[in-house]
């Protein structure tokens, strides 16, 4: 696994080792028994400390091969300073801690996963192509060394990352076809000399996000005030996403689809009406 070892400054202000996931014990294999309460884990003052928690409740997930990853939106809903949040992911970004990916389920959608969760999901791809045999498979190898420890952003175009690829090789159109195939690259509708850095094997995971969102936001807006504990909504078990409630809710909240409010009773988890 990669060890980051460049450091990263917290949101107070103080210099602190950047901590790839494992470094904390509640990312070890049984990060998806969990079970802790949202309502207890709710509000972070620090950004990578959320991450952290976030990545090792990350859900566990059946048929599909995919490493924890964090929503952007989740990030928002547990650590109140956006701006620090901002902050706080570009310096963990350039300390190759972790990637931001544009997500084709909203505009503002980001994922962020660790460096380490990335390559080897990576690494799971090219096992995947490489099976196949095809031609122009080299290509992988020059898209880790020399593509993503050079580009940090969510996309790229198509002269800089021929011009990147080409550090390693003689670089061709069917070397892209290759990082294409392998979910590594996906080519943007709008502009087709652009591509989105992605997540391979995200696409099922994906459209269970959309359909959870509406399942969540549905079983709230049945209720008489739309409104329900958030303790409650923790056990419902989602039809049409694989994705646990608790992960739509940090997702719902930081994208402002729904507010919490404290009560006597516990948190109560209500449709904004904003």
């Amino acid at each position: 696994m990669v060890e980051p070892s460049s450091s990263h400054s917290s949101s107070h202000g103080k210099r602190k080792r950047a901590c790839s996931p494992n470094d904390n014990a509640s990312s070890s294999p049984g990060r998806t028994k969990n079970s802790t309460s949202l309502e207890g884990n709710l509000i972070f003052t620090d950004t990578l400390i959320a991450l952290q928690l976030m990545r090792a409740q990350f859900p566990k997930l059946e048929k599909v091969v995919t490493q924890p990853f964090i929503l952007q939106s989740q990030l928002y809903s547990s650590v109140k300073d956006r701006t620090q949040v901002d902050r706080d992911l570009e310096s963990l970004k350039k300390d190759r801690v972790l990637r931001v990916f544009k997500l084709s389920t909203g505009q503002d959608d980001h994922a962020i996963m660790f460096m380490d969760d990335y390559l080897r999901q990576m690494e799971f791809a090219i096992r995947r192509s490489t099976g196949k045999k095809q031609d122009g498979s080299e290509v992988f190898e020059w898209f880790e060394k020399y593509v993503l420890h050079s580009k940090l952003d969510v996309s790229i175009n198509h002269l800089e990352l021929c011009s990147l690829l080409s550090c390693g090789g003689d670089a061709k159109d069917k070397h892209i076809t290759v990082l294409m195939n392998a979910g590594l690259l996906t080519r943007q509708l709008i502009d087709p000399n652009m591509y989105w850095f992605s997540i391979p094997s995200i696409g099922p995971i994906l459209k269970g996000l959309s359909q959870g969102r509406k399942e969540v936001l549905s079983l709230l807006n049945r209720r008489k005030y739309k409104e329900m504990l958030v303790s409650s909504l923790e056990k419902t078990r989602l039809r049409s996403s694989p994705l646990d409630v608790r992960f739509h809710l940090r997702d719902l909240i930081g994208s402002g689809h729904i507010k919490t409010v404290q009560t006597p009773t516990g948190l109560l988890a209500r449709v904004s009406t904003d």
